[in-house]
Formats: structure tokens, C-alpha cells, sequence
């Protein structure tokens, strides 16, 4: 049993190695100092859902048995792989920017002001937020397109005259994030442990042991709990399928960067149709649940006067509030195998490897 446990976390290990938002021409610490709250809510929404989506998935496969008291042990690895929409790849939003010295100065540069005007509305214009539009692609979009600020234009007062810069397009150099570029799926594995049946009830535990990321990204955490309950347990009714009441909770962490935190509850039903050891279990359920990403960074602005760094903290709800799940569990001596698919605004597949005893 041990070594399988060390098994399970060397393959997940390997896997986050592959997906630690960190790529080669910066990480995603580095790309959102480019951006203000608003184009970094945007920009990082695709991925706050579907980590609440891949979060709230593969936790059941069965429902218990009305049992008072029973035994079953099961440990196993589970994938789970949310669907981006198609509209997830780009966004336009209004929302406030405050420009930095270098796009302050291609901003009123072929103007026809003289140096000494052209470095008074720098000034003017790095040291506040403005009103404007902001559009390109997400995270999960083409890394070959960028996010672009659309300057309204605004005249300044500077020492009793009118300056008027115009209206223009300010390129942010941020496009979508190489490691997820064009992406139509989020995977995510976790090992998992469940454990029952004490009066219906049984419990299961996701856990992976911190680790360290790359490119000072800080440390990759998750921890995840969930409890399954019966209720004809204590009810004179023979049911021809088993169903369960379910809550979880799960928190996962990169670095000081990113914390998601989801949960969900539901109800779900499974009929065993053979054997023990020799079984097929299909199964279903609708779960209502909820995530939210916390994101916390600075927000860096070199301003004539020095660099300015404006820390930024905010939350991304994620979007699926419920889901439909349909899937299949196959047992054969002492291992189970499942598949579900669940339907949400995030769609998402869901499998899971166990060693049951």
C-alpha cells in the first residue's frame, strides 16, 4: 500500500511539473504585473472556472450502502478535464488602467508638443487611473494577439494651457499564456483515498504534499474532503438503487498568487449490477456547487518619479453554479475503473483508477 501511495504522488508530481503557469518568455506572476484588476479578471477567468469545474468533479462513482456498519477501502489517482467555451479564448470590458512612463510617452509622442510639454503630461498621464476599454485574448488565448487599452482621449491642464491627447490603441505586449495557449481543456489529477461505510456514511480525502514551483512561483498546495451519506439507513424502505446525499470542500493554492477554493453539494444514485468483485455501476447525480479564485500580485508602473507597484487583490466567482453527472463504474477483482461526463456551463470528463479492497 505504500509504495502505491508513492507511485500515485511521483505521477501526479510529474504532471504539475508540466503545468506550473510558468513558461519560457515569463511566468504568470511576471505577465499580470503588466496588467490592471480589470484586464487581469479577465484575462485569468477562463481558468478560475475551470479549476472550480475540475475541482468539484470525480468525487463519487457509487453512492454507500445502507449499511450501519461495513468495510471498503479505496485509493486511486482521478483526472478530471474541464471544457473551455469557445467563447473563453478573448473578452472586452470596460474597466480603468493607469499607464506606465513608456506607454505615457508613445502616447503623446508625434503630438507636436516640445519636450518639456510632452514630459508634463507623462507626468499627468502616469499618475492616475483612467476610464477606458480593454480587449484581446485571455489566458487560454493566442499568444500571438495582444491585449490592447483603447484611450478615450482627455485634455490636460498643464500651467493654465490645454494639451489634448487624442484618442488611441495602447499595445500591452500580454498575449495568451504560452503553456495554455489555444487550449480547449484544463486537466487536473489528484490522488484520492475513500473510506467507508459507518451508518451510510462514507468519507473521502484528496491530498497532495506541497511543491515547490518554478521560476519563484512559490508553492503548489491542495487539500480536498468530501462525506457521502445514505439516509434509507435509517429509513424501512428498500430502495431497488443506492442514493446518497454528498458535500465537498477543496482548496488549492499556487504560491501567494492563486488560491481557488470550491465546494459543492447534491445528491446522487448508483444500482450495482453483478457481483462484488465483478460489477458494472452506473451512475448519476445534480450537484449544486460554487468556486472562487483569489488572485493577489502588484501591479507595477515605472513613472517618471520611479517604479510604483500598486498591489492588486480581487476575486473571480467561477461560473458553474450546478451540474448534471452520467458515468460508468466497471470493477474487476480489486480494481475500479470509472467515467462520467458532467453538464454545466463548464463541461467537463471525469475518470478515476482505484485499488479497492
Amino acid at each position: 500500500m505504500k509504495s502505491l501511495i508513492v507511485m500515485l504522488i511521483v505521477i501526479v508530481s510529474m504532471f504539475l511539473s508540466k503545468f506550473t503557469f510558468a513558461q519560457e518568455d515569463a511566468t504568470l506572476k511576471e505577465t499580470l504585473k503588466a496588467l490592471s484588476q480589470d484586464a487581469a479578471s479577465q484575462y485569468l477567468n477562463p481558468i478560475s472556472s475551470a479549476f472550480g469545474t475540475d475541482l468539484n468533479g470525480a468525487w463519487f462513482h457509487r453512492a454507500p450502502e445502507p449499511k450501519i456498519k461495513g468495510f471498503n477501502i479505496e485509493l486511486g489517482i482521478v483526472g478530471m478535464g474541464a471544457r473551455f467555451p469557445t467563447d473563453a479564448k478573448s473578452f472586452s470590458v470596460s474597466g480603468t488602467f493607469r499607464f506606465d512612463e513608456t506607454q505615457a510617452r508613445a502616447m503623446v509622442s508625434n503630438q507636436g508638443y516640445s519636450q518639456q510639454e510632452q514630459d508634463a503630461l507623462v507626468d499627468k498621464l502616469t499618475a492616475q487611473y483612467f476610464d477606458v476599454s480593454i480587449s484581446g485574448p485571455t489566458i487560454i488565448g493566442s499568444p500571438d494577439e495582444h491585449i490592447t487599452v483603447k484611450f478615450p482621449g482627455k485634455t490636460f491642464d498643464v500651467n493654465g494651457q490645454n494639451y489634448t491627447v487624442p484618442e488611441q490603441n495602447i499595445d500591452l505586449n500580454v498575449g495568451g499564456f504560452r503553456d495554455l495557449a489555444n487550449a480547449n481543456w484544463l486537466p487536473l489529477m489528484s490522488p484520492q483515498l475513500t473510506i467507508g461505510t459507518l451508518f451510510g456514511t462514507q468519507a473521502t480525502i484528496r491530498y497532495l504534499p506541497p511543491k515547490e514551483l518554478q521560476a519563484g512561483m512559490g508553492t503548489f498546495k491542495y487539500f480536498g474532503y468530501g462525506i457521502q451519506h445514505n439516509p434509507m439507513v435509517w429509513l424501512p424502505i428498500d430502495l431497488p438503487f443506492n442514493v446518497a446525499l454528498s458535500y465537498f470542500n477543496q482548496k488549492l493554492e499556487v504560491g501567494d498568487l492563486l488560491t481557488t477554493n470550491a465546494h459543492g453539494m447534491g445528491i446522487n444514485i448508483s444500482k450495482q449490477l453483478g457481483f462484488r468483485a465483478l460489477n458494472i455501476t452506473p451512475y448519476a447525480g445534480y450537484f449544486l456547487e460554487d468556486s472562487k479564485m483569489e488572485v493577489n500580485y502588484d501591479y507595477s508602473i515605472q513613472t517618471p518619479g520611479g517604479l510604483v507597484n500598486d498591489h492588486i487583490s480581487f476575486e473571480i466567482p467561477g461560473e458553474n453554479k450546478s451540474r448534471i453527472s452520467v458515468g460508468l463504474n466497471i470493477r474487476f477483482v480489486l480494481v475500479n475503473l470509472n467515467v462520467d461526463y458532467n453538464i454545466g456551463k463548464y463541461n467537463s470528463i471525469t475518470a478515476g483508477l482505484f485499488l479497492a479492497i
